[in-house]
């Protein structure tokens, strides 16, 4: 069972960086000014790795700004996960459709970052890019 009010991505395709979105909106969580720790989930339905220098990073950002505006906000990458080539991400095999999870905590050198969001940032020759849901358990 997933809480609605924890998606931070619904399906759609990524061809080029962006903030996640639901329903065609930004999509940004407030967790509360505790330590929070939780899971990354990220369900991917479809992703290109054709020309083999596809990158995919997926990061849980935090902030100490709601709407993580332009100004003095502070944005850090709580948790990532790199999908895509082989030849850009490491190891035997390339990323595949299916779940992946990454633990997070909102607090980084010490700071606590009450709002977060997901962020993707897309490398490489991509035509038709990943398309994946993105939410939070905490």
């Amino acid at each position: 069972m997933i809480d609605s009010t924890m998606i931070l991505k619904d399906a759609g395709l990524v061809a080029a960086s962006a903030a996640g979105t639901v329903a065609t909106a930004a999509k940004i969580v407030n967790v509360g000014s505790g330590l929070v720790e939780g899971l990354l989930v990220v369900d991917v339905s479809a992703i290109e790795v054709a020309s083999n220098d596809e990158l995919y990073s997926i990061a849980l950002q935090g902030s100490d700004v709601a709407d993580f505006s332009t100004g003095d906000e502070v944005i850090v990458e709580l948790a990532v996960l790199n999908l895509g080539a082989t030849e850009v991400i490491g190891g035997t095999a390339d990323s595949a459709v299916g779940r992946y999870t990454v633990p997070f905590r909102n607090e980084y050198l010490g700071t606590i970052y009450p709002y977060v969001r997901v962020y993707t940032t897309v490398a490489g020759d991509v035509a038709t890019g990943i398309n994946f849901k993105a939410h939070i358990q905490a």
